[in-house]
């Protein structure tokens, strides 16, 4: 098969020379590459110019709209029937294209999306990160690459879908946040079917910082909901869990103050997060850092559920975002 890879920046040319030195590296698969510079005042069109020898690139510069705008962009601009997704601070794995390719000739969905992994050269911030947005102690699963929870549901840090597709769906909608999750349940509700390809993973840089990171899950919490609003049923019990994990643990530090045994169950999440994430990284300083990249994930999502459940739930309003200018997770 012929893939169109479209990577949608914004102000990261050092990750798209990361980026593109990997797919120079793809032991097999034949594809073209649109990169769609997205308003960047820190352009990396003299990164795509070094490649140009390489690879079949192809670089775009639009007014800023956001990533799903530039994923649309993109496609409408591609040569071939299959397009993939990457964000800009993934690292591909020399035999991805290889797994794809052979996994759809084998069985052929409309869609697909693969899981994500911590490369040896990220940061402990990074690798921890990773960690939390995996585990199945943070996300119950539907994170890690676990397509048993539900319909799964490809993530455009690493998703492919046909021509077919984004002709009958229009490609992803005008959401800040979520949109990727928008766009999997939209090629669901038009009767596509999609895949989990596990083999098929990125390395994937996600937030440099815990504070980035807060900022980053919090808009994820706000647009869960926007997601049920958009698409009736959507929610699950379990979208509901770090903010139940809030609210428990804030109780329970409250009452810890009357008796300490009220921080026992606090204690021993702790202590969980750093053995599971010690023999999941065999890094103890990856450890530690998880257990603080945990709790920002459930706090911040958290907050973020809770906050638009009382706007858009209990108040009525409109759908509504917060620190719209990090647009790209």
């Amino acid at each position: 098969m012929k893939f169109s890879i479209i990577i949608p920046v914004y102000n990261r040319p050092d990750e798209v020379d990361e980026l593109l030195d990997s797919l120079c590296r793809q032991k097999s698969g034949e594809f073209e590459i649109i990169i769609v510079e997205d308003g960047s005042d820190n352009k990396c069109d003299t990164i795509v110019e070094k490649y140009k020898d390489k690879l079949d690139i192809h670089y775009f510069f639009k007014e800023n709209g956001g990533p799903a705008q530039a994923r649309n962009f993109g496609s409408e601009r591609a040569k071939y029937d299959y397009f993939i997704f990457f964000d800009s601070d993934c690292i591909i794995p020399e035999n991805y294209f290889s797994i794809v390719n052979q996994q759809l000739t084998d069985k052929f969905t409309d869609a697909y999306g693969g899981p994500d992994a911590a490369h040896e050269s990220f940061t402990t911030i990074q690798k921890a990160i990773s960690y939390s947005m995996t585990s199945f102690f943070t996300t119950g699963g539907i994170r890690g690459g676990n397509e048993k929870m539900e319909q799964f549901k490809p993530r455009s840090f690493n998703m492919g879908y046909s021509r077919k597709v984004f002709e009958t769906t229009h490609g992803f909608s005008n959401m800040r946040f979520g949109e990727d999750v928008d766009m999997s349940l939209k090629i669901l509700d038009n009767g596509f079917k999609t895949q989990l390809i596990k083999e098929a993973f990125v390395y994937h840089k996600r937030r440099t910082d815990f504070r980035k990171f807060f900022k980053q899950v919090y808009n994820s919490g706000i647009a869960r909901i926007n997601l049920e609003k958009r698409h009736p049923g959507s929610l699950k019990l379990v979208h509901a869990m770090p903010a139940a994990f809030l609210v428990g643990t804030v109780f329970l530090l409250i009452m810890g103050i009357i008796h300490w045994i009220f921080f026992t169950p606090i204690a021993f999440y702790i202590v969980l997060i750093f053995i599971d994430a010690f023999f999941t990284t065999k890094n103890p300083s990856v450890a530690l850092a998880s257990i603080i990249s945990s709790f920002t994930q459930l706090y911040g999502y958290g907050s973020g559920f809770l906050v638009s459940f009382w706007k858009r739930i209990i108040l009525k309003r409109d759908e509504f975002h917060a620190f719209n200018k990090n647009f790209y997770k």
